[in-house]
């Protein structure tokens, strides 16, 4: 059957989520309520945050959070071009102007020093990515003055030092898509926050602008959390960390049988327990790895090979002399692969892609 570049199952947990399910349809309560708000209690808990608020995905999360924080129409908004397409989507989507900075190729997180030439005085949030379940240095970016708006979708339960991905900044977006380390049964996401009246600005916007739905006081948007998906999440969120322990255990297992003599492995920021939502490598030829781990029935992918400043429809935020120089970013999109990972790859599997990634390597 080969090996899968998605090595999770849900097999084990089938029984009490599809128990949850059926009670929580008898419930008739579908659209937020106490399923909803108990997921949502449970999960700041385990980060250490004082609010979650649960919408309907990880993309409104980004788009609520800036709006939460104060963003608006003509603000510029720090993103990295690395990432996925949703980052600066969110910005542009509420008004805002994405204005790309460069990744350390290495992390492939935002640095301190390259959000700062990023800036001008129009700049009033920064969205760093904890890309692939590393954790950008969000301590760093406190200087600079600004709100921060954490990008955690790939890293829910990672931490720098003592703290959690997401409680790191002034709000973060989570997202709960399938393939991620805490992901549902479809769409969901939330934004988590320590700031009561930055939550209590997500919840109005995430039901229309309302709290009461006869007087609406912004103009909001219909995302809102099911409460069948956090039925799903309250089954499995006791799981996430011994998933992400497992995480760590196979990508130590690539290092210990060799895989760094084949490949440049992610480097953990400094301080931060990556959870590995993806294993990505660079190598100088990443199409002909790919290839050659495809002849031994094993899954890689390259991701963000076009970065975001580079989309068509990102044409418009950039300033008249062009595209920005991120050779950060074109080193990552041009070099990077991602190979197996997840909980329930086994560790003659690993041994079986770092075989085939050695197979005629010079």
């Amino acid at each position: 059957m080969g090996v899968p570049l998605f090595a999770t199952s849900l097999a084990e947990h089938m029984p009490r989520i599809t128990e949850r399910l059926a009670e929580v349809a008898a419930s008739g309560r579908y659209i937020l309520g106490p399923e909803v708000e108990a997921f949502e209690g449970e999960l700041a808990a385990r980060l250490g945050a004082r609010h979650c608020v649960g919408v309907a995905n990880g993309t409104d999360a980004l788009a609520i959070g800036l709006r939460a924080l104060g963003v608006g129409p003509g603000d510029e908004v720090v993103v990295p071009s690395f990432t996925f397409y949703a980052t600066a989507e969110a910005a542009a989507a509420i008004g805002a102007r994405p204005v790309f900075c460069d990744i350390d190729p290495g992390t492939f997180c935002v640095t301190a020093e390259t959000v700062e030439r990023a800036f001008t005085p129009r700049t009033r949030a920064i969205v760093p990515v904890h890309l692939f379940g590393n954790v950008a240095p969000v301590e760093d970016l406190r200087g600079l003055g600004v709100p921060i708006l954490e990008d955690a979708a790939q890293a829910t339960g990672a931490t720098l030092g003592a703290r959690h991905a997401g409680t790191l900044g002034d709000a973060a977006a989570l997202s709960f898509f399938p393939s991620k380390n805490l992901g549902g049964l479809g769409d969901g996401g939330a934004v988590v926050t320590d700031d009561d009246e930055v939550a209590e600005r997500a919840r109005l916007l995430r039901s229309h602008g309302s709290h009461d739905k006869q007087t609406y006081t912004a103009v909001g948007y219909n995302s809102r959390l099911d409460a069948l998906q956090a039925a799903a999440l309250r089954v499995l969120l006791p799981e996430l960390e011994g998933w992400n322990e497992r995480r760590r255990a196979v990508a130590d297992a690539y290092a210990a049988h060799g895989l760094g003599e084949h490949a440049a492995l992610p480097e953990p920021t400094p301080a931060a327990e990556h959870v590995y939502h993806l294993y990505v490598v660079r190598h100088p030829r990443p199409d002909e790895l790919a290839s050659r781990l495809a002849e031994h029935g094993i899954e890689a992918r390259s991701y963000y090979r076009v970065p975001v400043h580079r989309q068509p429809a990102m044409a418009p935020y950039l300033s008249a002399d062009g595209p920005p120089n991120l050779p950060g970013t074109d080193e990552a999109a041009a070099t990077n692969l991602a190979l197996p990972m997840g909980p329930e790859l086994s560790a003659g599997e690993v041994e079986e892609v770092v075989a085939a990634c050695a197979s005629g390597s010079t």
